[in-house]
């Protein structure tokens, strides 16, 4: 089994999953067009929560303040699992910016690569630079922009980026118009050849089985990474994906100072899972039917 195979040579544990409190600090908070933004701290962690219609608050970014490159989210720990595929991109673009962790990671790691943001809420921009050190330069510029719209664009352009992360969250769930079949293969015209999309979305969503028939639906394969407490990460190309064991050697010949931001990617491998769990007479997420429909029983 590829399991025993990666466990023979997986020396490390797991990570220590971030935690709330009802007790974190808050230190800014006010209300954008788009939805409610907190930034509070607990723990020596400074954290960035959106909300819409909910109580409950979701945290989109956590700043170590001790430690400020760890990746505190499990799930930005196994969006990197992409470098097992692409180990050198050049052109990266970046879908919902949150605090700016991923952008600023892949800057740490890539110094020589061009890094676009998209972000469409200007107050997320702001308090991203204030609060959890994010900045633009001559390598990474932030678009302040509706993803689709943007994307749309560089499609007219034919712009091409070696990986696409899709990361967007409106604080209820993903921008619906972010999910359909049609964006996704808007979003596969702008990879390379050798380009690979990574997706943050999540394994206890009632759109669970429409978003997997969605990406099966444009991407056939994809690479389904469970990650503990809710979260999961899709990683999909345009070409045929390596074999697991292709994953492991090209994990084990990697360069890259990973575990500086807490990251092992053959930890995450472990998450992989090996067949589709989802129905696979799940409907197709389009323009037309889309997950609002879904979430409302339609």
């Amino acid at each position: 089994m590829k399991f025993q195979k990666l466990s023979l040579i997986l020396l490390c544990t797991l990570g220590i999953l971030s935690s709330t409190t009802l007790e974190a600090k808050i230190i800014h908070k006010e209300r954008s067009l788009y939805r409610n933004i907190a930034v509070t701290e607990d723990n020596r962690q400074r954290c960035l929560l959106f909300t819409i219609k909910r109580k409950a608050k979701s945290r989109q970014s956590c700043f170590d303040l001790d430690n400020p490159k760890l990746l505190v989210f499990r799930y930005a720990q196994v969006s990197m699992t992409s470098f097992a595929l692409q180990a050198n991109p050049k052109d990266i673009l970046v879908v919902g910016l949150g605090g700016g962790t991923l952008p600023m990671t892949y800057n740490n790691l890539l110094p020589d690569a061009n890094i676009t943001a998209i972000e469409i809420d200007e107050s997320v921009s702001k308090v991203a630079r204030e609060y959890f050190g994010f900045k633009t330069s001559d390598k990474i510029k932030l678009v302040e922009k509706d993803a689709r719209v943007y994307i749309k664009r560089a499609q007219r352009k034919e712009q091409k980026f070696d990986l696409i992360v899709l990361d967007a969250f409106n604080g209820d769930y993903i921008p619906e118009h972010l999910m359909t079949k049609e964006f996704l293969e808007e979003v596969q015209s702008l990879l390379t050849d050798d380009g690979v999309l990574v997706s943050n979305t999540f394994s206890s969503s009632k759109l669970y089985d429409h978003e997997s028939a969605t990406y099966q639906a444009v991407f056939g394969e994809f690479y389904n990474l469970k990650v503990p407490r809710g979260n999961r990460v899709i990683i999909a190309a345009k070409r045929e994906l390596p074999t697991f064991d292709q994953l492991i050697e090209n994990t084990m010949q990697l360069k890259l100072p990973l575990e500086d931001f807490g990251v092992s990617l053959l930890e995450n491998l472990t998450l992989m899972k090996e067949k589709p769990d989802w129905n696979q007479k799940a409907r197709v997420m389009t323009d037309q039917f889309a997950p609002a429909n879904l979430l409302q029983g339609k």
